[in-house]
């Protein structure tokens, strides 16, 4: 498909700039130019590395990426071969016209191929897992449950002590056509594990591991090279790098300002107004929680209780008597998280991020739940990955805050402005539609 994909993608630039484009004298010239530069570009950015594991999201971040850096191919050409003979409003028509065709055409083969797993069960790879574990199941779970990925389980073997029972494994990855083999790592000691790469690597069956020894290893690692000594770092997080760094500061900026002077300009004023009607107190509450590096910072809500001394210690319950009627719509609605967005200005929060927990509540996680403070790598958001898929509100049981400490993790290691903007759309989703944890 990619070859295909290569001459399909080629074929819509060129068509699409006959069409639009004024090249005259140059449109053979334009057209080699850009099918080379094309294939330079896209094997540079990956934008033809899509797999049937791959997250639509990750499929719109390679077309604005490439999206760019067409348009760029385009003013350059035409700055140097015509001197800007074409009006920049026709080249940029051009440009999105043409990637409107490519993602269509991108997104169809990817959603034929889900369903073409799914209906006819084609494009599929044969699958065996060594080693029954927790986490193996799980993979075999998902297996099961998801055949859009085009995956088929033929078996899940338990440990293997003895050569007798390797060799049965071999001879029935070969009888059966097995394509991958999954391996887990604590099921196995060295000398077998090392058996298992040789005798895959010597029937060209691929072989992944499954890194369930250790919890260190659950993790996205950094393989870098010092000198010629490889070394792997625990976690490589996006947001530290300079340029992703002013791209999420300038959204948090962007956006706390357009809210700030959109919305809390005059909808403060009415807040206010029945917040102190229905009981004394001040408009808004402020608590202390723990940001970025663990620091402390004054988080900043509309108050939605009526004053009292345990605000600080026990988080809000559902029906509980300290909420106010007009507090129980503004959490119901997310509204009394809204002045948060001082906080984003001020540079303490970010819009999406982990939530921050009273300074009581993250003294108790840290020392209960593993990997909890990864989660302080980055700014607290006011809305975040765990929040819109589902762990949001009151801490019910450690599985709860173990599963938001999971979702945040990813959200560290992952992030993106692509997947920013996909949460802050999904919680306006759930604001609008209600949320039963938002209470």
């Amino acid at each position: 498909m990619r070859p295909l994909s290569y001459v399909m993608d080629i074929t819509i630039i060129i068509l699409v700039s006959g069409y639009m484009l004024d090249l005259a004298p140059h449109y053979l010239g334009f057209s080699v130019y850009v099918s080379l530069i094309w294939i330079f570009t896209t094997h540079k950015t990956g934008f033809y590395e899509v797999y049937r594991f791959t997250t639509p999201i990750k499929i719109l971040s390679l077309l604005g990426v490439q999206l760019l850096l067409f348009a760029l191919i385009i003013f350059s050409f035409y700055g140097f071969f015509m001197e800007f003979s074409q009006d920049r409003e026709t080249i940029l028509k051009y440009c999105a016209l043409t990637f409107t065709a490519i993602g269509m055409l991108k997104f169809g083969i990817f959603y034929f191929l889900k369903s073409y797993r799914t209906v006819l069960g084609g494009n599929f790879r044969r699958v065996v897992i060594l080693g029954k574990t927790a986490y193996t199941e799980q993979l075999a779970t998902f297996f099961k449950n998801n055949p859009d990925y085009g995956y088929k389980i033929i078996q899940l073997y338990d440990a293997l002590d003895t050569q007798t029972s390797l060799e049965e494994v071999y001879a029935s990855i070969i009888e059966k056509g097995v394509d991958e083999v999954y391996c887990s790592l604590s099921s196995f000691d060295n000398e077998i594990i090392r058996e298992i790469t040789d005798f895959t690597d010597n029937n060209l069956k691929i072989l992944k591991f499954i890194p369930d020894n250790t919890e260190v290893f659950t993790k996205k690692l950094n393989y870098q090279y010092l000198g010629i000594t490889p070394v792997l770092a625990l976690r490589e997080i996006p947001i530290d790098t300079p340029l992703n760094q002013f791209i999420k500061r300038s959204f948090d900026i962007l956006m706390s300002l357009a809210v700030l002077i959109g919305i809390l300009s005059w909808l403060t004023p009415i807040l206010a107004i029945l917040i102190k009607l229905e009981s004394k107190g001040p408009v808004f509450f402020k608590q202390k929680r723990n940001g970025l590096d663990y620091e402390e910072f004054f988080c900043y809500k509309f108050r939605s209780m009526r004053p009292n001394p345990t605000a600080d210690l026990h988080q809000v319950r559902k029906n509980d008597v300290r909420i106010t009627r007009v507090g129980r719509f503004l959490r119901k609605t997310s509204i009394d998280e809204m002045p948060q967005f001082i906080n984003v200005l001020l540079g303490d929060m970010s819009v999406v991020g982990p939530r921050p927990h009273m300074v009581s509540h993250t003294h108790m996680y840290a020392e209960r739940i593993d990997k909890f403070m990864v989660r302080h790598f980055i700014k607290p958001g006011i809305t975040g990955l765990a929040q819109v898929s589902g762990f949001r509100g009151e801490v019910e049981d450690d599985d709860h805050i173990i599963n938001r400490v999971k979702f945040d993790i990813f959200y560290v290691e992952n992030w993106s402005l692509l997947l920013d903007i996909k949460i802050i759309i999904q919680t306006v989703i759930k604001a609008i539609k209600g949320d039963e944890r938002a209470y």
